[in-house]
Formats: C-alpha cells, structure tokens, sequence
C-alpha cells in the first residue's frame, strides 16, 4: 500500500473527530453570541466590568463583541490552539509511530529511501491539516456572515484562515522536527506539544502587560493575531519572514536527523 495513502486511512477517523469539534465549538460559540444580543444589557457592557489586564490576557478587550465577527475574533484564538495542538501531535506521531507501535520493519522492506518515506508522511500530514483548515473556514464563513450585520466577512476570516494554517504548519514542522531529533518516541509528542503550551502562555502574558512586547517575536501565537487583521492593521512582515524561517529549518531538519538516526526496529 502506497505511504500516502496508508497515513491517511490511519488518521482519517481522528480527523473527522477534530472536525466535529471545531464546528461544535464554532456553532456553540455563536449560540452564545445569539443569547448575549438578545439580551437587555450589552456585552460589551457586561464585560467591561472585568480588569482591563485579564481582557487582554484572554483576547477580549480590542473587539466589539456586539457583533458576530467581534465575537468570533474572540473565539478564534482558542481555535487556533486547538487547529495547532492537533498540528503539533499529527506531525510528531505520524513520524514516530512506526517505533512507538514495532512498524518500522513495514517501511523497510519497501524498496523506497527514507526521504521517501518522510516526504509521504509529511504530505499525508499536511493534507490533514489542510482538510481541518478547510471545514474552519467554510463553517466561520457562513455562520458568522450569516449573523453578522453590516461588514462583508469573508476577506476577515480568509486573512484569519490563512495565519491559521501557517501556524498549523509551524507546528505540523517542530512536532515532526522533534520527533526525527528524539531518540525516545514517546517523548516527541508530550515534548512539541509542552513547546506549544508554553508559547501560547507566553502570547497571553504578552497581552497581559506590554512589557513584554519584545517576547512577541518567539511566540508564534503572537504572528497572526486576530485583533490586528479584523481591526485592518494587516500582518506584520516580520512575522511572515519569521515563519517562513522556522518552518524552512523545521522541514530541512526533520529530513536530516531522520535520515541519519538510528531507529528502533
């Protein structure tokens, strides 16, 4: 069976349950806005009784949440957590499951290079991502444009899809890049996705307080934030390259280290 093919059979169920969590969020999320509009007091109002610092902490404070797409910019940063913890575990696993489940011997006697190999399953990776990328923007777009009054939405949540899917793919390339470094299998996963934890509590300090605005550049979660693309101020060129970079280097060392490491078969 080709690699390709055999990655996405094996993940095909896991994906379509990341699908139907995503939309559920997304439909729930927005229930939640319904009942808050039909409300007497305004949202906004409501929450501006919260410390400005814990506003910012959660994302809440730029937006005006009496509208759809305020309240879907809101929601969008814990999309983002969850598109990228399934990126980071999808690129870490599909490298070292053939030792953490004894498969490795399967991959052998193919008359295929490691490069091969690796190339299949990041393809089949990427796919994946693609596919869960695809099923958040079709649901965003129609419900948020559906309740949102006023403003067309769709280049809003394209602009926000797209820095979605850069940072599935960052993510995607430091799970597979720590999973080809990582003599222990079963470290990779828990290794890139703490990395992700930790980056995304270092993005929520930096909202907190602006002191720490300089830190801004080694949390990837700080690249495409969804204040600055619905407010219009666009996306930072530097953050475009700073991508570009550590998904370039993550690719370039998933290949060298799993090319040359010692697997357990």
């Amino acid at each position: 069976m080709n690699i390709f093919t055999r990655e996405m059979k094996a993940n095909r169920k896991s994906l379509i349950l990341w699908c139907l969590g995503i939309v559920a969020m997304i439909v729930g999320s927005i229930g939640k806005f319904l009942a808050f509009s039909s409300s007497e007091q305004s949202i906004n109002d409501i929450i501006n009784i919260y410390p400005k610092s814990l506003l910012n902490m959660l994302g809440i404070s730029s937006f005006d949440l009496s509208t759809a797409l305020g309240f879907y910019g809101v929601l969008f940063l814990y999309l983002i957590l969850i598109s990228t913890v399934h990126a980071v575990m999808l690129g870490s696993n599909i490298i070292s499951k053939e030792e953490k489940d004894k498969t490795t011997e399967f991959l052998f006697v193919k008359p295929v290079s490691r490069n091969k190999i690796i190339t299949s399953k990041l393809l089949a990776a990427l796919l994946n991502i693609i596919i869960l990328n695809i099923v958040t923007f079709i649901t965003s777009y129609l419900i948020v444009d559906y309740f949102n009054e006023g403003d067309a939405t769709f280049g809003y949540i394209t602009k926000l899809m797209i820095g979605m899917f850069v940072l599935q793919l960052i993510f995607m390339c430091i799970g597979s890049l720590l999973s080809s470094v990582s003599k222990k299998p079963n470290t990779a996963t828990s290794t890139s996705t703490g990395i992700l934890l930790i980056t995304f509590m270092l993005s929520m300090i930096i909202n907190m307080n602006d002191k720490f605005q300089d830190l801004k550049y080694i949390t990837p979660f700080q690249y495409f934030k969804a204040e600055s693309i619905i407010s219009g101020d666009g996306i930072d060129t530097v953050f475009i390259i700073l991508s570009i970079i550590i998904i370039g280097l993550s690719l370039v060392g998933t290949y060298i280290f799993y090319k040359n490491r010692d697997l357990n078969v």
